[in-house]
């Protein structure tokens, strides 16, 4: 049987929020793509709202390419306590978390979510900037790990 990465994580051993990296891998032409979990809310605790998790999504999504060169996805974790990141390249814990700090203080700030239409969206229904709001304020007051495992703020 296939292993997954995120089912061999203990995920009573971590602490979130943080930023770590969760994949990295080098096909044979040398190509690169690293993975990245983005831990909002602590597992087994806490989930965010579909509503703000999918405003979340939509605003990461659109922002984070902003800060982070050769994004392939952004996508919620079925859990709903985070998101995944996956990009072309290697790129640092350090680099991730910076960007993902600039883009929720983008989240305080916005005022119109983008791609809220049932034309742009299969869920358009089911947003919530206001939630999306609280739980940006919340991982910025927390403040984002950069080791899953250690708390540093």
């Amino acid at each position: 049987m296939a292993k997954v990465e995120s089912f061999e994580l203990d995920h009573n051993l971590v602490k979130a929020p943080y930023v770590r990296q969760a994949g990295y891998e080098q096909h044979e032409t040398g190509a690169i793509v690293t993975k990245f979990d983005l831990r909002f809310v602590q597992p087994n605790q806490d989930s965010l709202p579909t509503g703000a998790l999918h405003t979340l999504e939509h605003l990461l999504a659109i922002n984070i390419r902003d800060y982070i060169d050769g994004v392939i996805d952004l996508s919620p974790m079925g859990c709903r306590t985070g998101f995944y990141l996956i990009c072309w390249g290697e790129h640092t814990t350090e680099e991730i978390a910076s960007a993902l700090e600039k883009v929720l203080n983008i989240v305080l700030e916005t005022t119109v979510v983008p791609a809220t239409t049932a034309k742009e969206c299969g869920n358009y229904r089911d947003h919530s900037l206001f939630g999306a709001k609280e739980y940006a304020k919340q991982v910025l007051a927390a403040g984002i790990s950069r080791d899953p495992f250690v708390r540093t703020v």
